[in-house]
């Protein structure tokens, strides 16, 4: 029987195998369980699957949970922090923008064409997760009609971590544009407090005069943080 040269490598089926049996058990788990039989460093090892086929993603999945914190820290964080992270490249960062991509677009489905009196606990959480992980100020514009139904969720400027300009012609002249009779303003705080400025109050007076004076109605600013939202309207500043 000829002698079996060694090569210096390891033979890598049994490694794979061992994966697969892994990878297969957490799926059972999570088909007989859902997510919550899951904590958040397992359900981050079903995502990376298809972006490292060959690669055990537990070490992974949980480097990426130590660095951020949580799941959702995880699929927020932007690109050059993911990057950050030794062993997350292309495909990595792609698979998991592709999953807050598709949880935004379930949230926003939930909320359009929607009377908002109907939905507003929706439409809070909607824009909760849109805007309370950007690390830049950004002013957000839901449009309604007559109906009270949101049309169109415009980002209308982005700024810097602690400002960002608004122009209120621009807000009355797309909301003339797009026929709405109402408006909902929203901003975030990327410090993470939602807690309104006195420039929040002072420029959203000036949208509600000049919006009021076109028949235009704003229902409220609302200001987001990781810490939560504040409502300008609950907190009867306008």
């Amino acid at each position: 029987m000829p002698e079996r040269k060694n090569t210096g490598f390891r033979d890598a089926r049994p490694k794979l195998a061992g994966q697969e049996g892994h990878r297969e058990r957490l799926r059972d788990r999570f088909r007989s369980g859902g997510a919550e039989a899951l904590p958040d460093y397992e359900l981050l090892e079903m995502i990376l699957f298809r972006a490292l086929p060959r690669r055990d993603t537990k070490p992974l999945a949980k480097a990426l949970v130590a660095k951020f914190g949580t799941f959702a820290e995880v699929i927020h964080a932007p690109e050059e922090r993911l990057q950050e992270v030794d062993g997350v490249g292309a495909a990595v960062v792609m698979e998991l923008k592709v999953v807050r991509a598709a949880a935004l677009r379930l949230l926003k489905s939930d909320i359009m064409d929607r009377p908002l009196l109907n939905s507003w606990e929706d439409v809070l959480g909607y824009c909760q997760a849109v805007m309370s992980y950007e690390t830049r100020e950004q002013f957000r514009i839901l449009f309604l009609d007559k109906r009270n139904r949101i049309i169109a969720d415009e980002v209308q400027q982005e700024g810097t971590v602690d400002h960002t300009p608004v122009y209120i012609r621009e807000i009355v002249k797309r909301s003339l544009e797009l026929s709405a009779t109402a408006i909902v303003l929203v901003h975030n705080h990327p410090s993470g407090d939602p807690t309104p400025s006195r420039a929040d109050i002072e420029m959203t007076k000036k949208i509600v005069t000049a919006a009021k004076n076109l028949g235009i109605v704003v229902h409220d600013h609302i200001i987001v943080g990781r810490q939560g939202h504040a409502s300008l309207k609950g907190l009867g500043l306008i």
